[in-house]
């Protein structure tokens, strides 16, 4: 937003300097990033009077001017062959810096002989003095710019480029920003009074106004101007525009613009004879429905966008841009002008979908109050009035579905010290509040003010916004600093923050490195395993490649791993904590939270001493029992088949009865897709909900024996369909084995069909004796019994 200084000055009497004037609005939340001074560079340049114009000798396209500045007349040559006796010019002197016609850069001015003619100076014209581009003809003067003054005085200007924050709207306008000037300077800004003649017929009978879907407009005022005359603008309003960074078009649409940056509310003009019916209808446009805007695009609306239609077409696109067919263009004398206020949302989604940003669509999509609008559209009647002249007709249409109360807020005094740690008088919070455009008045208590929220704060709700106005305006530096008054909260801990930071603390003790991935993909990058329809497509993707929210965390490390494969000899391990998103009917998607690892590559670091070997689906469990381990889990795996894994190379992760995860060698054919390289890939999700829910005791001490161990190895035959798994669930469930590990497996001609050996290292170990060897005997028998009664398992001999 720019704010020109000459413009604030219009409300309020700027008394502070430039620089601390910036610091104040920045210390305050609008934030001043740049300033730009107009004039700086105009020495030896100012105003001056055409009193002579005579033909060049020797020229028939230029003329000799002579310019009279005060104490002192020049004739110069002029290119310009329209300047008359009596215009005011800027006059520059021999060494003002100016900037070429042709080049654009600036050089010094000097003598020089024209035809003949020896010139010592120039009339400017505004691309010379840097105002403009135009630099066909002089720049002309107001009649009553005082003659011989440094142009520099007169038309040099400061602009401040501010920052606004979302939630000031009222920000985005002259008088926002002189509101914040008056508050700081401690005065109250001055509203300029708007009035204008109704010479016109009744605007009932000539113009209505329906408004069919309330809840996407609250409020609608039009009047009616007719006998206009478009034209250009005055000069003053054309440099106004450019400084704030608008581009002049009319003398109708330019008072538009103004207001909407004088008043922060955001106008319409419609041609009136383009009208159908005289009718407004403010409706969601229907299925199919197109309308070509403004800068000349044809645009498809959908029924979720809002239309502003005659009886018969659309004529606007609500809040974002007016349509070519009722454009204010040379010869339109009627001008139907429009000040109206929209659902915030609705302009955003609209302006997202058509891609199609607007002054207008960034004030209407912050919020901006409905009780702007009649202010808003009576200065701009009164403007069109004056610089195009026309007759407004009697009254205005003004439907307001939405109206609301103005708010009122019970202020006590003491939430200030509560607030900011200390007291405020209560003169200056009432004149800063007062200065700042709220209303004050006694409450029921000494201490307590009924403070009216004005329409434009519309941020502004509720005591500590009032208490955050205080602090804005009067100065966060000015506040002292003091200790706190009451002990810190005893800190809640978030068991599920530090969860997750355990997990990972233990992946990065297992040698992995934490990826971090974006939440879309495209649609070929979706996880195999989960269906397209449990997919959830972005209402409004960027791109093609970020199209649906991620359902697996997979896509994302095979994408990592294939990129670093190209730069990486040794092994590579990567992991990711981070939520997936899984469509359920037309509720919002579930969202659990995932732990996934990926492995690949060497074993071991390159070494003299041999094969590395390569990870495979055995480092990834072996990683899953060390993790859940540590997490006092003892892991189960179950055979799996799913696609995008390896057959005989799957298996489902049990933590008691809940399945937690699953672990797998990446299938060949989905690698590929990756351009991974031809050697195993490893892969492990697991969800961290449940393993948070499902984590035992950790880190429980637990003595060491200082009884000795004992080690038998036993073999045993059990159906081919039995996993080892089952088998060592059932040994470690006695108390005296400490460790069981399956060490050897056999299928062939020497073991019965159906049938397979497993064979088991046991080691045995009591806390407070020597094991006998009756009880080890003893212990061995019982877990044979045991295994034969659920299993059939029998000691192969």
């Amino acid at each position: 937003m720019k704010v020109p200084l000459s413009w604030l000055r219009e409300y309020v009497g700027i008394t502070l300097p430039l620089k601390e004037l910036a610091a104040r609005l920045t210390m305050s939340g609008t934030e001043v990033s740049g300033i730009e001074v107009t004039g700086m560079s105009w020495d030896r340049i100012s105003v001056g009077q055409i009193v002579a114009v005579e033909p060049h000798p020797n020229a028939d396209r230029l003329k000799l001017v002579t310019v009279d500045c005060g104490a002192v007349r020049s004739t110069v040559v002029c290119g310009d062959l329209s300047v008359e006796v009596g215009d005011k010019v800027p006059f520059a002197r021999l060494g003002a810096q100016l900037f070429d016609g042709h080049t654009g850069k600036p050089a010094p001015l000097k003598a020089a002989k024209i035809r003949g003619v020896v010139s010592e100076g120039m009339a400017c014209s505004e691309k010379e003095l840097g105002l403009s581009d135009r630099h066909e003809r002089v720049m002309r003067l107001a009649a009553d710019s005082p003659l011989g003054v440094p142009l520099s005085d007169h038309l040099g200007d400061a602009v401040l480029d501010l920052e606004v924050t979302p939630n000031r709207p009222d920000c985005l306008c002259v008088m926002g920003i002189a509101r914040e000037v008056a508050a700081h300077q401690r005065q109250e800004m001055k509203v300029p009074e708007v009035s204008y003649p109704e010479e016109g017929p009744a605007i009932e009978g000539q113009v209505s106004v329906e408004i069919a879907d309330p809840d996407l407009c609250r409020r609608y005022c039009a009047s009616l101007i007719e006998g206009v005359k478009v034209g250009p603008s005055p000069a003053w309003l054309q440099r106004r525009l450019a400084a704030c960074g608008m581009r002049p078009i009319n003398n109708i649409v330019d008072v538009t613009n103004y207001v909407m940056l004088e008043y922060g509310q955001p106008l319409h003009a419609f041609d009136f004879r383009q009208i159908g019916g005289g009718k407004i209808i403010v409706r969601r446009a229907s299925k199919g429905e197109k309308i070509t805007s403004l800068d000349g695009v044809d645009r498809a609306l959908s029924p979720e966008m809002l239309a502003i239609a005659d009886s018969k077409i659309p004529v606007a696109i609500a809040g974002v841009m007016g349509g070519a067919d009722s454009e204010v263009i040379d010869i339109t004398t009627s001008v139907l002008l429009e000040a109206a206020n929209f659902n915030p949302v609705s302009i955003r989604r609209t302006s997202s979908n058509l891609k199609l940003r607007s002054e207008a669509s960034i004030r209407f999509e912050r919020g901006i109050s409905p009780e702007l609008t009649v202010p808003a559209l009576k200065r701009a009647t009164e403007l069109i009035l004056k610089l195009a002249g026309g007759k407004a007709a009697r009254g205005i249409v003004d439907v307001y579905p939405g109206r609301r109360e103005a708010e009122t807020i019970v202020f006590h005094t003491s939430w200030v010290r509560r607030l900011l740690g200390t007291d405020l008088d209560r003169s200056v919070t009432e004149e800063v509040l007062r200065c700042l455009g709220f209303g004050c008045r006694q409450g029921k208590s000494p201490g307590e003010l009924l403070v009216v929220v004005p329409y434009w704060r519309v941020d502004v709700s509720r005591t500590a916004d009032l208490v955050e106005e205080l602090a804005r305006i009067v100065g966060y530096d000015h506040i002292p600093s003091t200790m706190l008054g009451s002990q810190l909260p005893r800190q809640q801990i978030d068991r599920g923050l530090t969860f997750r930071e355990e997990l990972r603390d233990l992946m990065a003790g297992c040698g992995f490195q934490e990826a971090i991935n974006y939440s879309m993909n495209s649609r070929d990058r979706l996880d195999p395993t989960v269906p397209l329809e449990s997919a959830v497509r972005l209402a409004n993707p960027l791109s093609s490649e970020q199209e649906y929210l991620r359902s697996s965390l997979r896509p994302g490390l095979l994408g990592v791993l294939a990129a670093n494969q190209k730069y990486e000899d040794d092994g590579i391990r990567f992991f990711e904590i981070g939520r997936v998103f899984l469509a359920r009917g037309g509720d919002l998607p579930r969202e659990p939270e995932i732990l996934a690892g990926i492995l690949s590559g060497p074993r071991v670091a390159q070494s003299w001493l041999g094969d590395r070997g390569l990870l495979d689906f055995y480092d990834a469990k072996g990683v899953v029992e060390s993790l859940l381990s540590r997490l006092g889990l003892e892991p189960v795996f179950e055979p799996l088949n799913q696609e995008g894994l390896c057959p005989g190379r799957a298996a489902r992760i049990m933590a008691g009865q809940t399945a937690v995860g699953v672990v797998g060698e990446v299938h060949p054919g989905l690698a590929e897709k990756f351009d991974l390289l031809p050697q195993p890939v490893a892969i492990f999700e697991l969800e961290v909900e449940k393993l948070l829910d499902c984590a035992g005791a950790k880190g429980r001490f637990q003595p060491i024996s200082r009884f000795p161990r004992s080690v038998r190895d036993i073999a045993l035959l059990v159906d081919l369909r039995v996993p080892a798994a089952s088998v060592m669930e059932i040994i470690r469930g006695f108390p005296l084995v400490t460790r069981v590990a399956l060490f050897d497996l056999y299928m062939g001609e020497q073991v019965p069909p159906g049938k397979k050996s497993l064979a088991f290292r046991i080691a045995y170990q009591s806390p407070d004796h020597t094991l006998t060897e009756e009880e080890l005997e003893s212990v061995e028998k019982a877990i044979l019994t045991r295994l034969s009664d659920q299993l059939g398992a029998a000691l192969r001999r």
